[in-house]
């Protein structure tokens, strides 16, 4: 019954924050977002619990359970961040999200529970998130980018975009979380390399090699912007494709082993 209650608390609360961060595009209002961070921080705090109830306190990275586990990391890095730079903007992407996906973990997938893993992979798992996490920020801050750009390209200066940290700003904050996601990406790597043991008869082929792709388009675009000034669209394209490639790394394998095949794998 607790998780239940939790479960409908920090959706409800997520959705709160997100439409209270999303005034400018409903009314041109400007945001609340004091309120709005306020709420998705009882939200984030409320899904760790569910997370811990639900998965008895263990890394539970089934299919379903990770893509919660993910979008919590998602949310919460999205909170710290805010603390030193104005992202709260993407909650009106990240937050409702996350409530969907909680609410699909909860409510639609079969219970799961976790597989018993060794400290090192435990180790692994965890940069990994980080990674994907950090990266998913520079995703959703890409689009926010690519929204501006052409917004400002139309001359159509809207409550809405006025509501968002300048161009220059945006662009410089991409930049740096994706020099940190590139970081912990090496890292996970690294620690994928030294930890996991058994590539082939984990299902581990795929992902590996989805990794790798991802991990020389973000270094691939750090180094043209570092060598080339890469910025624009070029910056906000490479972006995406690179987390798109780094999704289907992380959770490709995992849909069709799962999901379709009702394979189970960590």
């Amino acid at each position: 019954m607790f998780v239940t209650i939790a479960s409908l608390f920090a959706i409800a609360l997520y959705l709160a924050a997100a439409g209270a961060l999303g005034r400018p595009l409903l009314n041109g209002r400007a945001p609340l977002t004091r309120p709005a961070m306020g709420m998705a921080t009882l939200a984030v705090l409320a899904h760790a619990a569910v997370l811990l109830g639900m998965h008895r306190g263990a890394l539970d990275l089934h299919f379903f359970a990770a893509l919660s586990l993910v979008a919590w990391v998602v949310s919460s890095l999205t909170l710290l961040v805010n603390l030193s730079r104005p992202v709260a903007g993407l909650g009106v992407i990240i937050f409702p999200l996350t409530a969907i996906l909680l609410a699909i973990d909860k409510f639609i997938a079969p219970p799961t529970a976790p597989t018993p893993i060794d400290w090192q992979i435990k180790l692994h798992v965890t940069v990994a998130l980080l990674a994907f996490g950090v990266l998913s920020i520079a995703a959703a801050l890409a689009i926010l980018l690519a929204v501006q750009e052409r917004a400002l390209r139309r001359s159509q200066f809207g409550h809405w975009l006025r509501a968002l940290p300048p161009l220059t700003l945006t662009e410089g904050l991409l930049f740096r979380l994706i020099h940190a996601g590139f970081t912990l990406l090496t890292l996970t790597l690294v620690t994928g390399t030294l930890f996991v043991s058994n590539v082939f008869g984990q299902h581990l082929v795929q992902k590996t090699i989805l990794s790798i792709i991802a991990w020389l388009v973000f270094g691939a675009l750090l180094w043209g912007r570092w060598r080339h000034g890469w910025r624009g669209t070029r910056a906000v394209n490479l972006t995406l494709f690179g987390m798109a490639v780094l999704v289907l790394a992380f959770f490709g394998t995992k849909f069709v082993l799962e999901v379709i095949l009702h394979h189970p794998v960590v």
